[in-house]
């Protein structure tokens, strides 16, 4: 700004690097808040395959498939869990590194801090300096005309003493006011400068800052998402594990496998036969009779 005590510039910037840091800050909230909810998941799904029976009769292979199932569910659980410490971490980070850059900041920002109060305070003293002057020098130099007017018709010695006095001490108070006036425009000049080197310099670290925010900020996201991948991958590789466990399920072998274990005897009943117990008693040999007699034809 072309007004010297302005910091309309400085403010905007400070006001840019409380608004990067606030985003920083939401993004740290973020990963907290998945991490919890990675975390409750991570535990439900562990409780799940504990403590819900899913097939506990089955037999052979396909329970051998199930067993997998339940412990790589199991696994999927622990996965999360570890990824919700590692969102953690990274939150730790994010809320590290946004402090660093806090405290950093800090520093140069009570540097200008100061350099603009006394930038202030001497710019309204040389003010109210010029001020002075532009009041002060007018009527000093009219009162100056008017004594040396006066002289000419003074009669009087005394009269005379008193206005060389006056006029003497009106020179030197110009004189002074005029010295005064000078000093503090020199003093200003030099105060602006430091000014401007300190807000320079400012500008440039805090330019350093918001690359450095933006570099990490944008790091920390793609990080984010690759550990997000990294567990989409990792649960790919789990349910693999239980896709391979089913191909090795073989119907054939969990039927044979059933009658092995539950098998009675390897013969057959016999064959019910009928039995004709009428006839049997029927064909019972009665006791001996005389033989019949034979008749002639």
């Amino acid at each position: 700004s072309t007004d010297l005590t302005s910091t309309v510039g400085y403010d905007s910037i400070i006001q840019h690097l409380n608004d990067g840091r606030k985003n920083c800050k939401e993004f740290e909230d973020f990963l907290k808040e998945r991490a919890i909810i990675e975390e409750k998941y991570g535990k439900e799904l562990i409780n799940l395959s504990k403590k819900k029976p899913c097939g506990q009769t089955e037999l052979n292979t396909l329970k051998r498939s199930l067993d997998v199932f339940k412990q790589q569910i199991d696994n999927v659980g622990q996965g999360h869990i570890q990824l919700a410490q590692t969102l953690r971490e990274e939150a730790k980070k994010m809320e590290d590194f946004r402090e660093k850059q806090k405290l950093h900041r800090k520093k140069i920002e009570l540097i200008m801090e100061a350099i603009h109060k006394n930038r202030n305070l001497q710019y309204k003293k040389t003010m109210e300096v010029k001020q002075m002057c532009c009041c002060f020098l007018p009527c000093g130099f009219m009162l100056l005309t008017h004594t040396h007017r006066a002289l000419l018709h003074l009669p009087c010695l005394s009269h005379l003493w008193q206005l060389f006095l006056k006029l003497a001490q009106t020179k030197s108070a110009l004189e002074d006011t005029d010295r005064s006036y000078q000093q503090s425009v020199t003093t200003l000049e030099k105060i602006r400068e430091e000014w401007q080197n300190e807000h320079i310099k400012a500008c440039e670290f805090f330019e350093t800052q918001e690359c450095e925010r933006i570099n990490y900020f944008r790091n920390a996201l793609w990080l984010h998402v690759n550990q997000l991948s990294l567990g989409c991958v990792q649960n790919d590789e789990k349910y693999e594990e239980i896709r391979k466990s089913l191909e090795m399920c073989s119907i054939e072998k969990d039927v044979d496998f059933f009658v092995n274990l539950r098998k009675t005897g390897s013969l057959a009943p016999a064959p019910v036969v009928y039995e004709n117990y009428y006839n049997a008693q029927r064909n019972v040999t009665p006791a001996r009779s005389p033989a019949p007699v034979p008749i002639s034809r």
